[in-house]
């Protein structure tokens, strides 16, 4: 461990000698703690880090002014679309996927180093149940959709497959992270196949360009970003156990989608066939200010461009079709090859600009008394999973239905959007749609069939000239069925007519692997 005088050495070169004003003060373990923690930080690099904190937060907010005309849309070749293609594209896409997972080729990388803190909870957010009959949480409906997706590519190619699930954690994510799977058996996956390691964390800082004390004996500190990413590849050999399982395409995704599918076949086959070695799946916007980052080319080359660096002028804009011309919204679920991530990670993230977060961060104050600021006061310095968009040698767009595979869960229960209550809603919805889709009939508490759906709350199902109802219904309201079908018996809707189809049942319903080998005898 570093003696006192060598630390505040190091931190004199950084100019944040003041993190140890309170050090005399401290009990043994207190003080070697925060010495630790302080001999952790390079002095070039935490001093180089304040200071571009402090200079980024002094910049204006909004678009650069030239944005505009430096912007287009990605051009056709490189968009593809789930609902758009033929069936026949489509299948051939699936069927690329499938034939790469049943290859062991193909790996899921989930971003879960962020808390839960606007959810309003102080643990991770994949602990998190929404409210589901079956009480699961985000981390078991993506565990049991990775088992799925394996047994269906087995089940194509005879043979037994394996997706590795790495999963990027922070310090504040690791143990409770570890110990939730330790709990629950790892969700029936081998453990050798899921692989945990810690992003980066960075110092919170002042305005003034000075790391904030959140305590006597400890740093404000941050994860990185999830653009932390590639830093941390390096940092636990991740890419080389990669290489060593023979994994070729990477899977990322962020952990608060509830509709994610993971190693989605059809993203994977359509990158795959389209020679990507850097894609995104997008959603349509829903309307010109929504605030998602917006995937487009800036200077010719594939960005992402946040929703409030885009003029209110420029969101307007609609092609010769009347859809919006900036419309591929972002949904962080991104497919990478291993190679593009080696040269990413090797070369080219020194170049990632980190983005400024203004934040509340608790301190103590300069006679050490603890203060809960009320307004924001501090910096977080992050770096964004998309920033390495312009590397791409081969990117590609794959656009799918909002519908079916996006709503995150970011807030708490008092926000109006993307709360508990609206991802369980899209999620039951969802299962309602695929019910009806294979021949399911609802009846309600008197035994009468349940009627349909006014006309204007359905949509066409992806591929299929059926039509469904929509997961846009008004606010507040519950599907007219509550039917959950386990991700164990169905991946993204298919093989349910063999349990469902001319069948009866009464809400709430549950279609787990018990209940639909019960209907299969």
């Amino acid at each position: 461990m570093a003696s006192e005088p060598a630390v505040r050495a190091r931190l004199q070169r950084a100019g944040q000698e003041h993190l140890l004003r309170f050090c005399a003060e401290l009990a043994p373990g207190q003080r070697a703690a925060l010495l630790a923690e302080l001999g952790a930080l390079e002095p070039e690099a935490l001093r180089e880090h304040c200071r571009r904190a402090a200079a980024a937060c002094a910049h204006p907010p909004g678009p650069p002014p030239d944005l505009a005309a430096r912007l287009r849309p990605l051009p056709p070749e490189c968009v593809g679309s789930a609902s758009r293609c033929d069936p026949e594209t489509r299948l051939l896409w699936e069927e690329e996927g499938f034939r790469q997972i049943a290859l062991n080729k193909v790996a899921v990388l989930l971003l879960a180093g962020g808390q839960g803190t606007r959810l309003g909870v102080t643990y991770p957010k994949g602990m998190y149940q929404v409210g589901l009959p079956s009480q699961k949480s985000l981390y078991q409906l993506q565990a049991e959709r990775i088992q799925r997706v394996e047994q269906l590519a087995g089940e194509r190619h005879g043979t037994r497959c394996t997706i590795p699930w790495y999963i990027m954690t922070s310090e504040f994510t690791l143990g409770p992270t570890a110990t939730f799977f330790q709990e629950h058996d790892f969700f029936h996956r081998d453990p050798n196949n899921v692989i945990m390691f810690e992003q980066r964390m960075l110092p919170a800082v002042s305005f003034d360009g000075r790391a904030i004390l959140e305590q006597k004996d400890k740093v404000a500190m941050a994860p990185d970003g999830n653009g932390g990413l590639y830093c941390a590849l390096s940092d636990h050999q991740i890419l080389e156990d990669m290489e060593r399982r023979g994994v070729e395409f990477v899977h990322v995704y962020c952990v608060d989608n509830i509709l994610v599918r993971l190693a989605d076949p059809v993203f994977i086959g359509f990158c795959v066939l389209r020679g990507a070695d850097c894609g995104a799946k997008v959603v349509e916007k829903a309307y010109p200010e929504e605030p998602v980052g917006v995937v487009c080319q800036v200077d010719g080359v594939p960005q992402v461009v946040e929703y409030s660096e885009v003029s209110p002028e420029t969101a307007q804009l609609r092609g010769p079709d009347g859809h919006l011309l900036y419309s591929l919204g972002n949904i962080c679920n991104h497919f990478f090859t291993r190679g593009f991530l080696q040269m990413v990670s090797s070369e080219f993230e020194p170049l990632l600009k980190p983005h400024v977060a203004v934040k509340k961060v608790p301190y103590v104050d300069e006679e050490g008394n603890p203060v809960k600021p009320i307004k924001p006061n501090g910096i977080k310095m992050e770096k964004f999973v998309f920033d390495v968009f312009p590397f791409a040698k081969s990117f590609v767009a794959f656009e799918v239905s909002r519908e079916e595979e996006f709503s995150p869960l970011k807030n708490a229960a008092s926000d109006a959007r993307d709360n508990p209550a609206v991802t369980r809603r899209a999620l039951l919805m969802q299962h309602y749609r695929w019910a009806l889709q294979a021949g399911a009939h609802f009846l309600d508490a008197c035994g009468a069939r349940l009627p349909e759906l006014p006309r204007s709350l359905f949509r066409a199902s992806e591929g299929k000239d059926v039509r469904f109802p929509s997961s846009h219904l008004p606010d507040g309201t519950e599907p007219p069925a509550i039917c959950e079908i386990s991700p164990l018996v169905s991946y993204a809707g298919e093989g349910l007519e063999m349990y469902l189809q001319g069948r009866e049942f009464r809400s709430p319903f549950i279609l787990d692997e018990n209940q639909a080998r019960a209907l299969q005898a």
